[in-house]
């Protein structure tokens, strides 16, 4: 196996230096089979949207084929096949690709013990499509998830608006307006700390729910329609399924589904306070 300690990439493209006369898939699905064939990687990225990848795969062939994909994109990679080794090598990654079924240790749990320490980014990997499973990942402190089988191209898309969320400095318009503390009733909001208090108790939130929180609160009791919540949290790369599990996972972490109304196809509005 290529490990972080062994393989560690600095050039910015890796040629393709395969046959050209097999022709290749429209699409790459990585966790669905041994052996699938990589497709080919689309016009190379600047070497200024190169990062430094680590990724931790318990498949030792989706491991190789994902480094090869990333790589291919230009990114540096590093590549581990357990929870420990993870723990080991991501303070020295720009974002972490977490693959959450490992051999030694529960991903989530790996997740959690990155997050107590760091703000690198966190993109989880997982087979598990329920919602209770994405929710799960997001409390752990995930900054996105990506269900296996998987395309190269929507991974790469995650990637980039990941990486993109995490390099701004103004996070939200209210940030911008100098409005550095929300309060809604019990609801506490600081944007300078990114600290999130209902009735004075810390309420532990990711960055994605952070601001997906704000933009609600900067508006409470105005409907702020779905795809107004999209563009504005998560840029260019999101989906339906994103925004309801990040929802979701807030009302947990709030207390109760009573602090987010969803107004049926139209969006969602955080509930009035009297």
């Amino acid at each position: 196996m290529r490990s972080a300690q062994m393989h560690v990439s600095s050039r910015p493209e890796v040629p393709d230096t395969r046959h050209t006369d097999r022709p290749f898939p429209a699409r790459t699905d990585f966790g669905e089979r041994a052996g699938a064939p990589t497709a080919p990687a689309p016009a190379s990225r600047q070497l200024s949207d190169a990062w430094r990848i680590l990724v931790v795969e318990g498949s030792e062939t989706d491991r190789a084929s994902l480094t090869e994909a990333l790589e291919r994109h230009g990114h540096a990679v590093d590549a581990v096949d357990s929870g420990g080794e993870a723990l080991i090598w991501y303070e020295s990654a720009d974002l972490v690709l977490l693959d959450l079924d490992l051999p030694d240790l529960d991903g989530l749990e790996v997740c959690r013990e990155i997050r107590a320490t760091s703000d690198t980014p966190v993109i989880t990997v997982t087979s598990r499509a329920s919602e209770l499973d994405c929710v799960l990942a997001l409390q752990a402190g995930a900054d996105d998830y990506v269900i296996k089988p998987y395309g190269i191209r929507e991974l790469m898309a995650r990637l980039d608006a990941v990486m993109r969320r995490s390099r701004r400095v103004a996070y939200t318009d209210a940030a911008d307006d100098g409005g550095a503390v929300l309060e809604h009733g019990p609801l506490r909001i600081d944007s300078d700390s990114r600290e999130v208090e209902v009735s004075g108790r810390p309420i532990p939130v990711t960055r994605k729910e952070f601001d997906l929180l704000v933009l609600l609160a900067s508006a409470p009791g105005q409907v702020i329609s779905r795809e107004s919540i999209m563009h504005k949290v998560w840029g260019e790369s999101w989906s339906r399924r994103t925004v309801d599990t990040h929802v979701s996972s807030l009302r947990s972490k709030l207390g109760g589904p009573e602090w987010i109304v969803t107004v049926r196809g139209v969006g969602f509005k955080l509930r009035s306070v009297i």
